[in-house]
């Protein structure tokens, strides 16, 4: 079992401008059967963490068409979030490792995702839980907003590949520093 950040970021290191837009992202020419592409790496998640505002982002993305998820989703929130209806989703607070030791329970040998909030990865490498690092990098500089990752870490490069416009990195989380 793997606990994985997987994310895009702008070239100056932003997940999100400073509005939470992704806008800047959704423009980008990506090959969704291509190397490090979301499609496949879904296939192996089973569990996924995120912040309220990703959540949020999510739902309102989605409209009327539902919640995008099959998997298990563990909302890290202190505010009173509505539930997208059939959805498997499970407002959560405090410690990320009771959490991550939910989520590992929920689905015994299967992969977690961290994903939108550079801040919750954050606090699960803080906890010892973040295992590696997967960053899109579009090619497409924002200036400020939300930071890819706002820590400091000791990381090991374990593949690189391109897919279309996006340079794709892989990392395996070393240690903190």
């Amino acid at each position: 079992m793997t606990t994985h950040y997987y994310t895009a970021s702008s070239l100056d290191g932003f997940i999100a401008s400073p509005e939470n837009s992704l806008d800047w992202l959704l423009k980008q020419d990506i090959d969704l059967e291509g190397p490090m592409a979301y499609p496949a790496f879904i296939q192996s998640m089973g569990a996924l963490a995120m912040g309220a505002t990703t959540y949020e982002a999510i739902q309102a993305e989605e409209g009327d068409d539902g919640w995008p998820y099959t998997r298990p989703a563990f909302v890290f929130t202190h505010r009173q979030l509505n539930a997208s209806p059939g959805a498997d989703v499970r407002f959560v607070q405090g410690d990320v490792r009771t959490v991550h030791a939910e989520m590992t329970a929920a689905v015994p040998g299967k992969d977690l995702w961290v994903m939108g909030g550079g801040e919750l990865a954050g606090q699960f490498a803080d906890a010892g839980l973040l295992d590696e690092i997967w960053v899109q990098f579009a090619p497409v500089t924002l200036g400020a907003g939300a930071p890819l990752f706002p820590r400091e870490l000791d990381l090991e490069l374990v593949d690189i590949a391109r897919n279309r416009a996006f340079l794709c990195g892989r990392y395996q989380v070393k240690d903190a520093l």
